[in-house]
């Protein structure tokens, strides 16, 4: 495949609002040991971009400046000591940074098939959702068939994936949201309850059912003692965010009384066999399930790579339900 010397990217000119993404060019990537460069056809659009165009999340040592943490394309070369891949190959992959361009490189291990019967765009939905989720849900808050399931902003990108995959793992799933037309479409997706928060308090919907096993949350601020109150005993918190901010006052004591587990994770600072072997899961368990159309990504919308600060601007403006992709 013949590679040109140079490439559109979108670039953080400063940290600040969604206007300061703006169009550039940048050298070409080349592939180190172990990675394979890629030519997006589809970015997608995360939190995590938005806090790092902000200031407040820096990329780990050695990835690109550019935002970007999952995209959809076809593999354009290939570095030393990669096997089992090969130039041509569609795939999606979780990305360590430099998502809004036109080629970017990432670690062989965290590519993944695009399923049959998805398009590129929605393979480009699937990485950062899926390796969150199953990570946070699956392995380290151990759900169970038959648990009550709680997630929180039920139908952003992490919302809509948790609610299908515990779902499908046979768990009841119950979730919060920001208008009636969210909590429907989450209804839609297989939670079993969907609770508007601006009129109805989740923790004694939670009490009245028994109290969650396992809460995924990325609030955080007053909604981690809530959380500590809406879980059953020997209930599990796992925390991935904080949109409303990491500090709060909260009282062990019920921890140690009922026995509950607090834990949380971020993605993007785990090493890459941590990364690996998440895919390797996702590849044998997960997959399967989206190739039978049992889970899909949920789409919202479509901007063009040079109007990444519009699909920012959309995102923040929490009217999304789904996720947000940027074409190449």
């Amino acid at each position: 495949m013949s590679l040109p010397e140079m490439m559109r990217v979108v670039e953080i000119t400063k940290p600040g609002a969604p206007e300061v993404l703006q169009p550039a060019m940048m050298p070409l990537p080349s592939p180190r040991y172990g990675e394979v460069l890629i030519k997006l056809a589809y970015a997608g659009v995360n939190r995590p971009d938005a806090l790092q165009r902000a200031g407040m999340y820096d990329p780990p040592k050695g990835a690109s400046p550019l935002p970007g943490l999952e995209g959809a394309g076809i593999i354009a070369a290939l570095g030393d000591g990669v096997s089992g891949l090969s130039v041509g190959d569609e795939v999606c992959a979780l990305l360590p940074g430099g998502g809004y361009a036109e080629y970017v490189r990432t670690p062989a291990a965290h590519c993944l098939p695009v399923p049959s019967g998805l398009s590129m765009s929605q393979a480009a939905a699937l990485p950062e959702t899926f390796f969150t989720v199953y990570s946070n849900v699956i392995m380290r808050g151990g759900l169970q068939a038959g648990e009550r399931f709680l997630v929180h902003g039920g139908s952003s990108g992490i919302g809509t994936t948790a609610i299908q995959l515990a779902n499908a793992m046979g768990a009841r799933v119950f979730t919060t949201a920001g208008s009636d037309e969210k909590c429907d479409a989450c209804l839609k997706l297989g939670a079993e309850q969907a609770m508007n928060y601006r009129n109805v308090d989740f923790v004694e919907v939670m009490k009245a059912e028994g109290g969650a096993n396992l809460i995924l949350d990325m609030v955080g601020g007053d909604y981690l003692p809530r959380n500590i109150r809406a879980l059953a005993d020997d209930g599990r918190l796992v925390q991935i965010a904080f949109l409303q901010g990491p500090k709060v006052e909260l009282n062990f004591a019920q921890v140690m009384m009922r026995r509950l587990t607090i834990t949380g994770s971020t993605l993007r600072p785990q090493s890459d066999l941590a990364k690996a072997r998440i895919a390797e899961e996702l590849k044998h368990k997960v997959w399967p399930l989206i190739e039978a159309g049992r889970i899909a990504p949920v789409m919202d919308s479509e901007f063009a790579l040079d109007d990444a600060a519009k699909g920012h601007a959309h995102m923040e403006s929490s009217a999304h339900i789904g996720k947000i992709v940027l074409k190449v």
